[in-house]
Order: structure tokens, then sequence, then C-alpha cells
């Protein structure tokens, strides 16, 4: 067993967590099949696999900047309801 009865109490109760006995049972049981199935990994030999820390390989996926046209302040405001000469008018909000 990976882990104790005990351990999940001590848990649950740093996670302030009320847990029935049947609860504990269960948490108890299905902490420890999770831990058994990782414990399992410990078997694999990982020598010659080299540590990631993604699945693909991609070092910088951005796109170069470019300039492009950017719509005008009047184009940029005929979108808007209610608008005055250089600005969005939206309601006061405090």
């Amino acid at each position: 067993m990976k882990i104790t009865r005990e351990e999940v109490e001590h848990v649950a109760k740093l996670a302030k967590l009320n847990m029935s006995e049947e609860e504990l049972a269960r948490m108890t049981g299905q902490l420890d099949t999770i831990l058994s199935y990782v414990a399992k990994l410990d078997e694999l030999d990982t020598a010659g696999v080299t540590p990631t820390t993604h699945a693909f390989s991609i070092s910088n996926a951005f796109r170069e900047d470019e300039v492009q046209k950017s719509l005008s302040v009047a184009e940029a405001l005929s979108n808007g309801p209610h608008v005055n000469e250089d600005a969005f008018i939206v309601p006061k909000i405090i």
C-alpha cells in the first residue's frame, strides 16, 4: 500500500475536509491505486530519453510582425452607437 488511512486523514484535515468513514476508506483506496500506478513509471528505463517540457518541440510559433494598414479614427468610430469626434461615449459607471 502506497498511502495509509492516517495519511489521508492528515491531508483531509489540512484541506479542512470533513470526511465520513466511508469516504475515508474510498479515498484511501483510490489514492493508493493512483500512487501505485504512478510508481510503475519508476520501472521504465528512461536513460536515453531527453527531458522535455512540451510534447512538441516548437521554439517560437509566433509570426513575424508586419506593418499593416489600420482603421482610421472615423472608421473605428463608425462601429459605435454613441460617439463624439474622437471617442466612444459610454455610460458613467461608479
